[in-house]
């Protein structure tokens, strides 16, 4: 991966735990790597346990990051966090995918950030 788009995933997820744990989510782990792949970050929304996707973006040139989230990827996420839930023990616990899209400005601007809570399968 190129140090510039890395730099750039980096910033959006830091951008992304923010503004989860403004909205009162508790950050668990980020980066949660097992054989089958990574979730970005895993978080507690209350009782709910959330798997956040983080897609970020300087500009639309690659399209809007809400769009980025395909079905095949939004799949090998479920995949993982039962992965997850198994590995921790954590039973039958409430959980959901949710996707932090963000555009990263240019300079001094503010990212525009999205929440997506509990996104469906993509078609």
């Amino acid at each position: 991966m190129k140090a510039s788009r890395k730099r750039t995933g980096d910033d959006g997820e830091e951008h992304a735990c923010a503004e989860l744990e403004r909205r009162g989510y508790h950050i668990v782990e980020r980066q949660w790597r097992c054989p089958r792949g990574e979730i970005d970050i895993v978080a507690q929304d209350g009782d709910v346990w959330a798997f956040v996707e983080v897609k970020t973006r300087h500009g639309h040139a690659a399209g809007l990051p809400e769009e980025a989230l395909s079905r095949r990827k939004w799949l090998r996420i479920a995949e993982i966090a039962e992965f997850y839930l198994a590995e921790h023990e954590l039973g039958m616990v409430d959980w959901r995918i949710d996707l932090v899209a963000i555009e990263l400005g240019y300079g001094t601007d503010l990212p525009r950030i999205n929440l997506l809570q509990g996104t469906e399968e993509p078609r």
